[in-house]
């Protein structure tokens, strides 16, 4: 990335600073992500299925419309209603068709699905804590969190 040619203007490449932290900052995406879904694999689930059971049970019911679900998630439409059908032929979600729109539908948990997330919630925060929070400082993780808002909220 940081290769420069005559032609290229200053600003086209990254600096070799830049470069290094951009670089360093995949490597850890992906060394959090790859420990933390080992540890959930473990349990019998993976990443995706823990953010669905996860952000559904942030409902009192346990229950949300696809559509909100996939905007909560980040996800397009298509790809949460085909892991739904993957998880729902485990019985950890159910879903029924939705009373104030005809073309869409909700997602609940089921009791299997509330069962799985209780028994697989502390070993995923344990999980969490060794692999992210107790590496960090507390003011490195304040500052990692404001990073992190910071990057994720749409320009």
């Amino acid at each position: 990335m940081s290769t420069k040619k005559e032609s290229d203007s200053p600003g086209d490449w990254l600096t070799l600073d830049e470069e290094r932290d951009w670089r360093a900052y995949l490597r850890m995406v992906t060394a959090v992500q790859v420990r933390t879904a080992h540890d959930l694999a473990a349990l019998g689930l993976s990443e995706p299925d823990y953010e669905v059971l996860s952000t559904l049970s942030e409902r009192t019911d346990g229950t949300s419309t696809l559509r909100e679900q996939a905007n909560k998630m980040g996800w397009s439409r298509s790809r949460l209603s085909r892991h739904a059908s993957r998880m729902e032929t485990r019985d950890l979600i159910r879903r029924a068709p939705d009373p104030a729109d005809g073309r869409g539908c909700l997602l609940a948990l089921t009791p299997t699905g509330w069962q799985t997330l209780r028994g697989a919630a502390p070993d995923h925060v344990a999980s969490v804590r060794r692999h992210f929070i107790d590496r960090l400082t507390p003011d490195e993780l304040t500052a990692l969190g404001h990073i992190a808002r910071k990057l994720s909220e749409d320009r």
